[in-house]
């Protein structure tokens, strides 16, 4: 995935500790305005792939560059631009939302409307999400302390705002809460640059994803495309013998595959549900029901495919 106006671009980033590559060759574009949903299990680069971004871990190899700023010579600059939120928010218990907003302002001198600018804005939103300004973080909930971090990030004015599983954790409504406001972030022209394992949540707002495991990229695309070309196919044989996956013929890729007697479910990349007709045709078939997947299924789907079974290696199955 290439893009003009990519607001992260990395080259073949890898990223090794102590012999085990945790990023390998991973080539990526997030467009300016994007919600983009970074997917994968845990362990997959993740959160690797994010501290190299904000300059908090080295690369071994390839080129970032974020809001054009390469993190690895200019961090410092990259964090003042950048928001960030990640899963476990580092907070000092002991003041209160209005002092650490106060205490961050002092770090922010350089943005917009100067460390005043910062305090106000931080202010605002505090209110905005019903924060009590004078409680100490420590008596308020994991979804308050979630909210002073969101805070936190956003009033720097960030041009691009990095979650690592924010909403973790969360109570539904907070977690709502937060995708809102990322949408409404996406809508001022923001980026968001958002790793979750909450996969409906990501669907809902991503206009974007990734989807990583074992430190390389499987795909990144818009969500749209992604969905309109992937499709879910149960077929119905007349006999037992069927085939395990679609014919070299059939306009389709196969990315997953389960299988029972007489029937065969498939999970496919396809130019269109036209294509997935073709299926109609196959020797013994007698029905075919096509569904449009949903995000869960994608990525299930593809991590499936690629787990060790008992006879060998993973699969090899080639990603459109």
């Amino acid at each position: 995935m290439t893009q003009q106006g990519a607001a992260i671009r990395i080259v073949q980033l890898a990223k090794r500790f102590r012999g085990v590559t945790a990023v390998d060759g991973l080539s990526l574009d997030v467009p300016e305005g994007a919600v983009f949903g970074l997917l994968g299990e845990n362990g997959a680069g993740k959160t690797t792939t994010i501290q190299v971004l904000l300059g908090l871990l080295a690369p071994d190899a390839g080129q970032t560059r974020v809001l054009g700023l390469d993190p690895s010579r200019e961090g410092l600059a990259v964090r003042r631009r950048v928001g960030y939120v990640p899963e476990v928010p580092a907070l000092y218990d002991w003041m209160t939302p209005a002092e650490i907003g106060w205490f961050a302002a002092g770090f922010h001198a350089e943005g917009p409307g100067g460390s005043v600018g910062y305090e106000s804005r931080f202010n605002d939103l505090i209110r905005g999400f019903a924060l009590p300004p004078a409680r100490k973080i420590k008596m308020l909930s994991k979804g308050m302390r979630a909210k002073v971090s969101l805070s936190l990030a956003l009033a720097g004015d960030p041009g691009l705002l990095i979650l690592d599983e924010p909403t973790s954790g969360l109570d539904v409504m907070v977690r709502r809460e937060f995708l809102e406001q990322m949408v409404d972030l996406a809508g001022s022209g923001r980026t968001v640059l958002l790793s979750s394992h909450q996969l409906a949540e990501v669907e809902r707002v991503a206009s974007h994803v990734a989807l990583m495991h074992g430190g390389k990229l499987l795909l990144a695309e818009p969500l749209d495309q992604l969905r309109s070309q992937t499709f879910l196919l149960a077929i119905t044989f007349g006999d037992r013998s069927h085939p395990v996956a679609p014919p070299d013929h059939l306009p389709m890729e196969l990315i997953d595959a389960a299988d029972a007697p007489r029937q065969a479910h498939w999970l496919v990349r396809a130019r269109d549900r036209a294509a997935c007709e073709a299926v109609r045709a196959l020797p013994g078939v007698e029905s075919v029901e096509i569904e449009v997947p949903t995000l869960e299924d994608i990525y299930l789907g593809y991590m499936r495919s690629r787990r060790p079974t008992p006879s060998g290696p993973p699969s090899e199955v080639h990603v459109a």
